[in-house]
């Protein structure tokens, strides 16, 4: 009878792991969800850079989940084949949203739209900073990560497309709830609408709630027809950082 050799029991002890099952879909789309509600709260409490460190942690281990569950990058939208093609797209959306805002900020009945108490305290290098570092790594990148990417790659993997993009949206809606609360009273524009009541600050959140699954969706189309997490990543950071350069300079 051969003998085993040290390598021999190193690859019986290696083959556990190897042979391990990778994880369903419907665990690896729970473990998601409970990340992000985790990290929903603590990101709602830490701002600043530990919000830029935690939201960096939680894209690389929403990312772990996804290989955990059998996924690939190009299941996030993230296949090096596609970077070209998406940063075209993610370069077009930009120059949109920058000429839609440009018109907004010149036209006296849209102008009123951009402001916001929030720039009351802020000084340039506030805005840039959050313009070009909070925004693209604290917001836009653990956002799309999570729903146009994990949650989008899971879900349809499993289940298609259309279930992909309602999932992922409902809950990018839902995400938007703890960032809205105070939504009346810090943009004149939508306390008018609502009021400054208890009741308004709840139709605030709802209408925030409905707004973000809605702009959800169109990430979900870009993500499918682009075939890249880019394009979605470039109108996201668009309609937020543009919005607070241009809100600043209107204050």
């Amino acid at each position: 009878m051969p003998r085993s050799t040290p390598d021999d029991a190193g690859q019986r002890r290696r083959r556990p792991f190897l042979l391990r099952r990778p994880l369903g879909t419907r665990t690896a789309v729970a473990v998601t969800v409970a990340v992000l509600v985790a990290a929903n709260a603590a990101m709602h409490l830490w701002s600043g850079l530990w919000g830029v460190l935690t939201a960096l942690l939680v894209s690389g281990l929403l990312l772990g989940v996804l290989r955990a569950a059998g996924g690939t990058l190009a299941d996030a939208g993230l296949a090096p084949g596609t970077y070209a093609r998406g940063a075209r797209w993610a370069l077009a959306l930009i120059a949109l949203v920058g000429a839609v805002y440009l018109a907004g900020a010149l036209l006296p009945a849209t102008r009123g739209l951009f402001e916001d108490q929030r720039y009351a305290g802020m000084d340039g290098g506030e805005v840039l900073l959050r313009a070009f570092v909070l925004v693209p790594l604290g917001t836009v990148l653990v956002e799309e990560v999570a729903f146009r990417g994990v949650l989008y790659g899971l879900v349809r993997r499993a289940r298609g497309a259309v279930w992909a993009t309602a999932v992922s949206s409902l809950l990018f809606g839902l995400w938007h709830v703890l960032p809205s609360l105070h939504l009346a009273a810090a943009k004149p524009a939508v306390g008018t609408v609502v009021g400054q009541s208890a009741t308004g600050a709840v139709l605030a959140v709802l209408g925030a709630v409905l707004f973000t699954a809605a702009a959800g969706v169109l990430f979900c189309e870009l993500r499918r027809r682009s075939d890249s997490l880019l394009a979605p990543m470039g109108l996201h950071w668009a309609v937020n950082a543009l919005g607070y350069l241009v809100g600043f300079l209107l204050r």
